[in-house]
């Protein structure tokens, strides 16, 4: 499995977001690292065809995403970090409404929305109504929406924004647990939350990818004794972490 990007730009009018960012992907997890305004959101927009580049191609095993159309969706899953959920729906039904979308086959809907009700702590919740979930909540169902069907490109922004200590950790580990045969995409500030389970990160700034490595490569090229969260504030500076 191989997702690229070949000299990816994008241009709001005078603003480029994206400037000619070349990236290949296999499978295993990385973690998309960067400042506020790095251009993270518009690189995972572009990924899940969302929205098109001014220029560049994407490619899902050699082939144009756009091209492909369903075919690439039916592979794709993405928890975007602000998205309207339907609040007078029940956990449950949102995902049963999201599995339709998705073509899951009614034989197989019931199973699988129990699985990703159990991998997000919410099998308890799932007759509430959504607009009774706390933020963290709302967070979670995003989450198992985007893993329905066992995607094998899993794109995730800022996943485990609005949960405890307790759930981070949890959630963490669960994507480390169905890493084995995805390509999973994490973008965070939380910078603990990847650097145990990524693969690569891969750090973007002003729209072009800084760096890519390894945990340990990036540690030892900016002097940061094993700490990933020193090697972020180094380079984007306190005032960009939170």
């Amino acid at each position: 499995m191989i997702l690229e990007l070949e000299r990816v730009t994008k241009k709001y009018g005078e603003k480029c977001a994206l400037n000619g960012v070349s990236m290949t992907l296999s499978e295993g997890i990385y973690g998309l690292l960067g400042p506020n305004g790095a251009g993270k959101t518009t690189m995972m927009n572009i990924i899940t065809g969302n929205l098109k580049p001014t220029a560049g191609n994407v490619r899902w095993n050699g082939e144009d995403i756009y091209k492909l159309g369903w075919e690439y969706r039916a592979v794709l899953g993405y928890a975007p970090q602000h998205q309207g959920l339907y609040d007078a729906f029940s956990g449950r039904r949102f995902l049963c409404y999201m599995a339709t979308l998705k073509n899951i086959p009614r034989r197989e809907m019931k199973s699988e929305i129990e699985r990703v009700l159990s991998y997000v702590n919410l099998t308890d919740a799932a007759k509430k109504p959504i607009g009774a979930y706390s933020g963290g909540m709302k967070q979670r169902i995003l989450i198992a929406q985007a893993i329905l069907g066992d995607p094998k490109i899993v794109i995730l922004d800022e996943p485990t924004a609005g949960l405890d200590p307790k759930e981070r950790v949890r959630i963490r580990e669960k994507i480390r647990d169905i890493s084995g045969d995805k390509i999973i995409l994490v973008s965070t500030h939380v910078v603990s939350d990847i650097q145990s389970i990524a693969k690569e990160i891969i750090l973007l700034k002003n729209g072009e990818i800084l760096d890519r490595n390894t945990v340990p490569e990036l540690c030892t090229k900016y002097g940061s004794a094993n700490d990933l969260e020193q090697v972020y504030m180094h380079l984007f500076g306190e005032d960009e972490h939170r």
